[in-house]
């Protein structure tokens, strides 16, 4: 992610990326402290250089929305899920298959 941040700079979606893989990483090791803002960052960046209705926006407010639900912050998972759904079937439609 440093090698990544320093190269492309700190507001490209490829640290997007590496910003979420990490925070993937720290929510499998209980990290929930360590993962929130590093999807909260994700998310920021990528709507800032993506535009909110990209499709790829839709993993960080996704996996923000895993890591509340797996503390039982239902309330604050589902508008987070509901974001992701929207971007998704703006992006796709609403029948579209995700696998």
């Amino acid at each position: 992610m440093a090698i990544a941040e320093k190269a492309l700079g700190p507001d490209h979606p490829d640290v997007a990326a590496s910003l979420n893989n990490l925070g993937l990483l720290y929510r499998e090791q209980e990290k929930y402290t360590e993962a929130e803002p590093l999807y909260r960052r994700a998310l920021v960046i990528d709507e800032k250089v993506l535009g909110p209705d990209h499709p790829e926006v839709a993993t960080s407010p996704n996996n923000l929305a895993e890591l509340y639900g797996d503390h039982g912050k239902y309330g604050e998972a589902e508008p987070l899920y509901r974001q992701a759904l929207q971007i998704a079937e703006k992006a796709f439609g609403p029948q579209h298959v995700i696998v």
